[in-house]
């Protein structure tokens, strides 16, 4: 099976092992839950998709490698304590608590979910001291004396032998244990999670064009090499990051993460290539002011990479705007639903500093819990960056209650406004990249690739539901297969909820009580 295969069944393996009966009790035992077991190669994103399924979920998840832990980690170390037996007293062995299930009492405490994931990678390396106790663990959920609490489902992973000295194969009674699935690398399934998480558009458009160099490890007379999901993920980080300090990306750095001399120094030429038609179309010109007739001309003449590259282009231009636009929405909105309970008469510099933190208390949680995302992350730095500022102009103005409140009420109702100029400019993005790439290539492969990425980036969907699109809405309709339009239809009408669930009235200004 493929990684998003993997992911949905051990979705609906944890999701049986957390349903309860009328009383409250979990209908499978404890005893009866086999732990996962997915194995793959290196690199394909198993412990990613444990921590979107904790998302998911809304459940907690405790990560271990599996790879470091002796007895003593595990289980806990030993010590005496004297206990009576029918008169008698004796010297009796208990052990501390171990680390891992310390670290599930932990979560629980910082986040306040009770139920979650301890996800044991690379379980099966082991050490030798380790491995007797491992059928007990898998079977009871105990590491010596103490259980992992209900509530908490174990998933487990390792790579196949061939890929990893260190690996014991277990024996059937283990492995009889597990709810084993196998899986492989996919570039159409990892593509999607690509679009995504916005990984660099240099690599997908580069691996639209050489599908084979997406995933491959393979001994050679000159060592092993080795191309992995997992590395062009780390690679699109760095890239971000070099472009952004004025860094050149060459061939030494991407050979750093794709340890394929051929692969890395193809793709270091493409990445050369790929920043060349940056410039030569003039892409941001594009989007902002609508393509020329020698943009057009040339792209109608292009051959496939270099149309493939160009659209490549044209998405990661539209990207981070979009992003941004959903990103802002999102927070005002959070922050609206607060500064609704401010009043004229209210302490505005106490309720100000009661927000601040309850944003922080609430990132806390959830950071303990499963982890923030990018995107989160900022929401929650724009939220209380905004209520600081407000108390910090406050403060200097040493406003009154009310003047705080007229203050506080003209700064929100400014970013709403900044915030729909700037939506507006970016559907105005949108039509002169459907406009470009209607007058270049009509309803071609090129309108199906940027109707495609719009389709499966949840921003671009996001905004696409909220603000609308002419082009879009004709080429999806004309381009997209029958399932596809009809997902996209319910999510469209999922976010049509959500957003009139937010909105109430459908008026996002802040006006007070």
């Amino acid at each position: 099976m493929n990684i998003k295969e993997a992911k949905n069944q051990i979705k609906q393996s944890v999701s049986i092992y957390l349903a309860k009966d009328e009383y409250g009790n979990y209908r499978i035992p404890v005893e009866r839950q086999r732990p996962v077991f997915l194995i793959g190669a290196p690199g394909i994103g198993k412990t990613a998709i444990m921590e979107q399924i904790a998302k998911e979920l809304d459940i907690a998840i405790v990560s271990y490698s599996m790879t470091h832990h002796t007895r003593q980690s595990a289980l806990g170390l030993p010590f005496i304590v004297k206990k009576n037996y029918q008169g008698e007293e004796y010297d009796v062995s208990e052990y501390t608590m171990s680390e891992i299930i310390a670290s599930v009492y932990e979560s629980m405490e910082k986040s306040g979910k009770k139920e979650g994931i301890l996800f044991l990678d690379e379980i099966n390396c082991v050490s030798e001291t380790l491995a007797p106790s491992m059928l007990q663990f898998l079977q009871y959920k105990t590491f010596g004396n103490h259980r992992v609490p209900q509530g908490w489902v174990i998933c487990t992973a390792g790579n196949p032998p061939e890929y990893n000295r260190s690996v014991h194969e277990f024996d059937v009674v283990t492995m009889d244990r597990l709810k084993v699935m196998e899986a492989e690398a996919d570039l159409d399934v990892w593509r999607i999670y690509a679009e995504q998480k916005g990984l660099h558009n240099a690599i997908l458009s580069y691996l639209d064009i050489k599908k084979d160099d997406f995933y491959h490890i393979e001994n050679t007379v000159d060592g092993k090499v080795y191309v992995t999901a997992r590395g062009w993920e780390d690679l699109s980080e760095a890239i971000f990051l070099y472009e952004e300090k004025g860094f050149k990306v060459d061939e030494a750095l991407i050979g750093q993460y794709i340890r394929d001399k051929r692969v890395a120094g193809e793709f270091a030429t493409y990445y050369d290539l790929y920043e060349k038609y940056k410039e030569d179309y003039g892409i941001r010109n594009i989007l902002e002011n609508g393509a020329d007739e020698a943009a057009v001309n040339r792209a109608k003449e292009a051959n496939f990479d270099e149309r493939t590259t160009v659209m490549g282009l044209v998405i990661e231009a539209l990207r981070p705007g979009i992003r941004c636009c959903v990103e802002k929405k999102e927070a005002l909105k959070g922050l609206l639903g607060k500064l609704k309970t401010v009043g004229a008469d209210s302490d505005v510099p106490a309720r100000l500093t009661e927000m601040i933190e309850e944003f922080d208390r609430e990132a806390l949680k959830e950071e303990a819990a499963n982890g923030l995302s990018h995107e989160k992350r900022r929401e929650n730095r724009f939220r209380t960056g905004f209520l600081e500022e407000m108390l910090q102009m406050i403060r200097l103005e040493n406003a009154t209650d009310a003047e705080a409140f007229e203050l506080l009420k003209k700064n929100f109702n400014e970013h709403i406004t900044k915030s729909k100029e700037a939506d507006a400019a970016m559907v105005k993005e949108l039509d002169n990249a459907f406009d470009f790439t209607e007058r270049a290539f009509g309803d071609d492969n090129e309108m199906l690739l940027l109707v495609t990425e719009l389709t499966v980036n949840k921003s671009a969907a996001r905004f696409i539901t909220d603000n609308g699109c002419d082009k879009y809405y004709q080429y999806n309709k004309k381009l997209m297969l029958h399932e596809r339009s009809r997902n996209l239809r319910e999510e469209i009408e999922e976010f049509k909820r959500m957003q009139e669930n937010s909105d109430g009235n459908g008026d996002n200004e802040f006006s007070g009580n």
